[in-house]
């Protein structure tokens, strides 16, 4: 498990408004490891170089949050999130919101889970 850094702003709801955004971290040879769009607009990043990231975001005139998240990889089997999942309830640990991925033949699926505290959700957790 690692602790990483998400990205996050607003979109507006328009056609190529997403394309937009991955077309400027690409032409910036960043690389987009989970993201997450809800229906209000907010898009949500872990990249490979979030400081580069969010200043070429910025420097386009998106408002750019940062947050530590939890990244975790689990296996990609029946109930390995639960596990995980159960390992933060224990804890105590309270997930605001999570996204994950996985291809069907990978050996891990990424998750990424936002919590109020990621450095002592991770200790707590054991993740």
């Amino acid at each position: 498990m690692a602790i990483r850094t998400e990205i996050s702003l607003r979109l507006q709801n328009s056609p190529g408004a997403l394309g937009k955004v991955c077309r400027l971290l690409s032409e910036e040879r960043v690389n987009i490891h989970a993201l997450s769009l809800d229906a209000g607009g907010t898009l949500r990043l872990v990249v490979d170089n979030p400081l580069h990231a969010a200043g070429t975001l910025e420097d386009q005139h998106y408002e750019v949050d940062r947050r530590d998240v939890l990244f975790i990889q689990v296996p990609n089997d029946p109930g390995a999130l639960q596990s995980a999942a159960g390992l933060l309830a224990a804890a105590g640990v309270n997930v605001d919101y999570l996204y994950a991925s996985a291809l069907e033949d990978s050996v891990t699926t990424s998750v990424v889970a936002g919590v109020e505290d990621a450095q002592r959700a991770s200790m707590q957790a054991g993740l």
